[in-house]
């Protein structure tokens, strides 16, 4: 009788336990947090992208950033990562388009006034604390005219 009341004990345990888990959101996306651009040129630009959750499985993105000249923007967007283009918030015109490529790739597409420019392969490295960006610029016929790289690095 002891042995069948600490199984269903350990059973109500384990399924509580996966409940609260569930209803708290701990199984998180690991690139929620914020990003910091790494640059070494003087003066160094400042770029910081923030991810929060955002409704059910999906992400928002914040970018505040700095440049050289000290011209400040801030800009945004949400994705469920399903490769639907979505407006950015604080540029008019835009819409972005994020999907998964694997575990720790997304492909990001960038449209203004209705053409993708900008497609940026966004990897995440192996012990989560750095994000490379590859940007890859495209003219009105969709050629590559440009290949830029950026690293981030885990802030918080």
């Amino acid at each position: 009788m002891r042995k069948r009341n600490l199984t269903v004990n350990l059973a109500a345990a384990v399924t509580l336990l996966a409940v609260v888990t569930a209803a708290s959101g701990q199984t998180t996306n690991p690139r929620f947090g914020v990003w910091k651009l790494k640059s070494d040129a003087p003066p160094p630009a400042i770029n910081i992208m923030t991810y929060e959750s955002y409704g059910d499985g999906g992400m928002s993105i914040t970018v505040e950033s700095t440049n050289s000249t000290g011209r400040e923007s801030k800009w945004s967007y949400v994705t469920m990562f399903d490769g639907v283009f979505r407006p950015v918030t604080g540029r008019e015109g835009a819409e972005t388009a994020v999907e998964i490529v694997d575990d720790r790739t997304t492909r990001i597409s960038n449209k203004r006034d209705g053409r993708v420019y900008q497609v940026i392969i966004n990897v995440l490295s192996e012990d989560g604390n750095t994000i490379n960006n590859e940007y890859v610029r495209l003219d009105e016929s969709g050629n590559i005219v440009r290949i830029s790289h950026a690293v981030y690095e885990r802030n918080r």
